[in-house]
Parts: structure tokens; C-alpha cells; sequence
């Protein structure tokens, strides 16, 4: 079973990093323009996202179009 990667507002951080918001299509079409970025520490609760369609995901593990 794999490690969950997106997370939506209310879930716990599981790990410290910079997170930003992604779309739920994960098309290569779909672009976000200036998507929120937020530190996160170990724990923390996931704040609310620009839009009922996006989540929340590492920076790095982000894809980048």
C-alpha cells in the first residue's frame, strides 16, 4: 500500500515541507495560476484551497507543467 500524496482541508500533515496546491484532474492541460504554497510542520492541519476542486501536496512531489 502506498503513502497517501494528496491531502484535502482538516488532514494532518504527515511529514514537515512546503506545500502547494494541485488540481484533482492532474491533466497536463490543467494549470493553476499562482496556486497557495504554505510551510507545514508534522502535524499541522491543512488549511482551506483556493477551490473545491484542488488538494494539497509536497512541493517537491508536485508535477510542474
Amino acid at each position: 500500500m502506498g503513502e497517501q500524496t494528496e491531502y484535502e482541508k482538516g488532514d494532518k500533515a504527515p511529514n514537515p515541507g512546503i506545500y502547494t496546491e494541485v488540481g484533482e484532474a492532474r491533466s497536463f492541460h490543467t494549470q493553476i495560476q499562482n496556486p497557495k504554497r504554505i510551510e507545514m510542520k508534522k502535524g499541522d492541519t491543512f488549511p482551506e484551497t483556493s477551490n473545491k476542486d484542488r488538494k494539497w501536496k509536497k512541493a517537491e512531489k508536485a508535477r510542474v507543467h
